[in-house]
C-alpha cells in the first residue's frame, strides 16, 4: 500500500474504533429497552463503523507470521475489532433473524479467540466446534462418570476466568487515569491493551456458552413447532362418511337400496380412497426384502 494511502487511511482507523467503542459503552450502561430505537440504531451504527474498521486493519495492519511482540503498542486495541462485532451482533432484536445473529456473533467471537491464540495473548482452550460438540456429547452421554468430570473440569474453568477478570479490572482501573492523561509511558501503553485484549478473552469465552445454549433452545422450540404443526395437519384431515363396503358393483346396487341412508363402495374404491389419504395399514412401513423373516 502506497504512502499516501496510509496517510489517508490510518487517521480514520482510530477514529472509527473509539466511537465504536463508545457506543458500545453507552449500550452497556443504558437504561433504555434493547428494542428500543435509540439502542438499535446506535447498534447498526457500531456494526457500520467496526466493518469499515476491520477493513482497514486487514489491510496490512496484522500479519500472521509476525510475533505479538512485533505489533506497536498503539495498534494492539485493534485486534479487538471482532470481539466488538460481535458484542453488537447479539445485540440485534429481530426474532425471525435471532439465530443468524447469534450464528454470526458466534464466527467473530471464535475469530477474535483463535486471533489471541495465534498470538499467545493468554492461556486458554478454544471452544470446541459444533462437530468437535457433537462427537463429546455421544461419548460423555455412553458413561457418566467422563460427563462428571466434565462438569467439574467446567466449573474450575469458570471460576479461574472470573478471579482473572477481576485481577485485570482491578489492573485496567488503575492504569485508566495514566492513559486518559496521556502520561503514560510505552510500557504501561502496552499493558492498558494487553490486559484489555485479556478482558475480551474472558468476555468472549462466556458470550459463546450463552450464544450455543441459545441457539440449543431455538432449534429446540421449532422442532416442536414443526411436530405440533404436522400432528395438527393430520388432525385437520376430514372423517371418512359412513359406508356399506361390497365386492363388487353388483353388491353395490343390491346394498344401495336396501340402505339408502348409507353410501355404498366397492373393495377397489375403499383401497384407492384409503391410499390418497396414506391411511393404508402398510403405508410408511418399509418392505421386507422376500424370503427375510419366512421360515424354510
Amino acid at each position: 500500500m502506497a504512502a499516501a494511502e496510509d496517510e489517508l487511511l490510518l487517521p480514520r482507523l482510530p477514529e472509527l474504533f473509539e466511537t465504536s467503542k463508545q457506543l458500545l459503552d453507552e449500550l452497556e450502561i443504558s437504561t433504555e429497552p434493547t428494542g428500543s430505537r435509540i439502542i438499535q440504531d446506535k447498534v447498526f451504527k457500531g456494526l457500520d463503523l467496526l466493518k469499515k474498521a476491520a477493513e482497514m486493519s486487514q489491510l496490512d495492519l496484522f500479519s500472521q507470521n509476525e510475533d505479538l511482540e512485533e505489533i506497536a503498542s498503539t495498534d494492539l486495541k485493534y485486534l479487538m475489532v471482532p470481539a466488538l462485532q460481535g458484542a453488537f451482533a447479539i445485540k440485534q432484536v429481530n426474532p425471525s433473524k435471532r439465530l443468524d445473529h447469534l450464528q454470526w456473533a458466534r464466527e467473530h467471537f471464535l475469530n477474535y479467540l483463535t486471533q489471541c491464540q495465534h498470538y499467545h495473548v493468554a492461556e486458554f482452550e478454544l471452544p470446541k466446534t459444533k462437530t468437535n460438540s457433537a462427537e463429546n456429547n455421544t461419548a460423555n452421554s455412553s458413561m457418566a462418570y467422563p460427563s462428571i468430570v466434565a462438569m467439574a473440569s467446567q466449573r474450575q474453568a469458570k471460576t479461574e476466568r472470573y478471579k482473572q477478570k477481576k485481577e485485570v479490572e482491578h489492573r485496567l482501573s488503575a492504569l485508566k487515569s495514566a492513559m486518559e492523561s496521556g502520561q503514560a509511558d510505552d510500557e504501561h501503553v502496552r499493558e492498558y491493551y494487553l490486559l484489555h485484549l485479556r478482558r475480551w478473552i474472558g468476555i468472549s469465552l462466556e458470550e459463546i456458552e450463552s450464544i450455543d445454549q441459545e441457539i440449543k433452545i431455538l432449534r429446540e422450540k421449532d422442532s416442536t413447532k414443526e411436530a405440533s404443526t404436522s400432528q395438527s395437519s393430520r388432525q385437520d384431515r376430514p372423517p371418512m362418511k359412513p359406508f356399506v363396503l361390497t365386492r363388487n358393483m353388483a353388491q353395490a346396487k343390491v346394498f344401495g337400496t336396501g340402505y339408502p341412508s348409507l353410501a355404498s363402495m366397492t373393495v377397489n374404491d375403499w383401497y384407492e380412497q384409503h391410499r390418497k389419504f396414506g391411511a393404508l395399514p402398510d403405508q410408511g412401513i418399509a418392505k421386507t426384502t422376500s424370503g427375510k423373516g419366512r421360515s424354510s
